[in-house]
């Protein structure tokens, strides 16, 4: 019996880990434990995501909460280790970048655990952002490294990771995107936002915004460029913005909670603001609209197969398919980058069709065919040994 223990911890984990479990439920031979760390523990945050992507209630909740970069790896590390210790997975697998994957992949590597990397390889070259150094360091120790794009495999190729070690399988996140698209179809909220015309399929031309990285969020200089950017331009088009928590938290303490239109507003005017949404929610909502601005690496991977045209409010991305082969753009944070970015798309809005290659929604079934290979090989070996 070959036993796997996955790690989530924040909302794009669970989109990424949903299509593993889903395939691992083919194989009678193969025991899954799901484990929690509750570093996302807020209910808007992750609490519809479970019952959304039909993923089990997981077997451990480490309930680790908030807190510093330090505080909240470092009491991942404690909680998880007895965990790991009791189960004695196989192969422990971890998921994107956040510090959950970070702190998982550490506490396992130092028990001799074997360690899989969903989603290896990314790189934005800024060693100032959280995730960076996630991602290059949770690299550093995994076993198994599964890219969602060429251009990781290269990344992890130049910092001397072996060859076999590197899998390019495709993007879990878009195998869940895939499998969800028609249930979210009929979520009702074009409908709760009154954005649908006379009770027909189409909508009124509307945008979306997401915001949550630090770098954007905790600056209030660099917060205020980007709403006086969007607010111009939602004076035009309704920009319908699910704020993070942390996002209104900081917006409140600086002041900046004036840009926000309330969401039961009839009018539908200016940046209107809304709850966290479930993830079928917010994947119709982006789905319809005219374009998306984000600073999420998820939200440009999602909107490149959606065919919606994205701004990515950052000066780099780790996921430089979305530009090379989606509807990406870098706009940065320059007010009038953006602008001009958003109106020659609200002015020419095309929906581009590319897709990255293995963008296919087959990636969870190229994972775990790899892990069992690379499991049941290691246990003939003991064998004979």
């Amino acid at each position: 019996m070959i036993r796997l223990l996955s790690v989530v911890g924040a909302r794009p984990n669970f989109m990424k880990t949903a299509p593993i479990v889903e395939e691992l439920k083919k194989f009678q031979d193969m025991e899954h434990v799901l484990v929690h760390t509750g570093q996302h523990h807020d209910e808007l945050l992750s609490g519809h995501f479970f019952s959304d992507l039909g993923l089990p209630t997981p077997d451990v909740n480490l309930q680790v909460g908030s807190g510093s970069h330090a505080m909240q790896t470092g009491e991942i590390m404690k909680r998880i280790e007895p965990v790991f210790l009791e189960n004695k997975p196989d192969m422990v697998l971890v998921v994107g970048d956040v510090n959950s994957t970070l702190a998982a992949a550490l506490t396992a590597a130092k028990l001799g655990l074997k360690v899989a990397h969903i989603e290896a390889g990314l790189r934005s070259f800024d060693m100032r952002m959280p995730e960076e150094i996630n991602r290059k360091l949770t690299d550093a120790i995994s076993n198994l490294l599964f890219v969602t794009e060429q251009s990781a495999a290269e990344n992890l190729r130049h910092e001397g990771i072996p060859e076999e070690r590197i899998f390019f399988v495709g993007n879990v996140m878009i195998d869940c995107l895939l499998r969800h698209r028609d249930l979210a179809a009929r979520s009702p909220i074009l409908d709760h936002l009154r954005l649908r015309q006379n009770g027909a399929s189409r909508q009124k031309p509307y945008g979306v915004l997401t915001l949550h990285r630090p770098s954007n969020v905790d600056d209030a200089k660099t917060l205020k460029r980007i709403l006086d950017a969007v607010k111009t331009l939602a004076a035009d088009l309704p920009i319908f913005f699910p704020v993070h928590p942390r996002t209104r938290k900081s917006m409140e303490s600086l002041g900046l909670l004036a840009y926000l239109a309330s969401s039961e507003d009839g009018n539908k005017t200016g940046i209107v603001s809304l709850n966290p949404l479930g993830y079928l929610d917010f994947l119709s909502l982006t789905d319809h609209a005219t374009l998306v601005l984000t600073d999420s690496g998820g939200v440009q991977e999602e909107t490149t197969v959606l065919g919606v045209p994205c701004l990515t409010l950052r000066e780099n991305t780790e996921r430089p398919a979305t530009v090379e082969h989606g509807s990406n753009q870098i706009a940065g944070v320059d007010p009038e980058r953006i602008l001009s970015a958003a109106r020659s798309i609200v002015k020419n809005p095309a929906r581009p069709s590319r897709r990255p290659p293995l963008w296919d929604g087959k990636a969870a079934e190229r994972i775990v065919a790899i892990i069992r290979d690379s499991l049941i090989k290691d246990d003939l070996v003991k064998r004979t040994a």
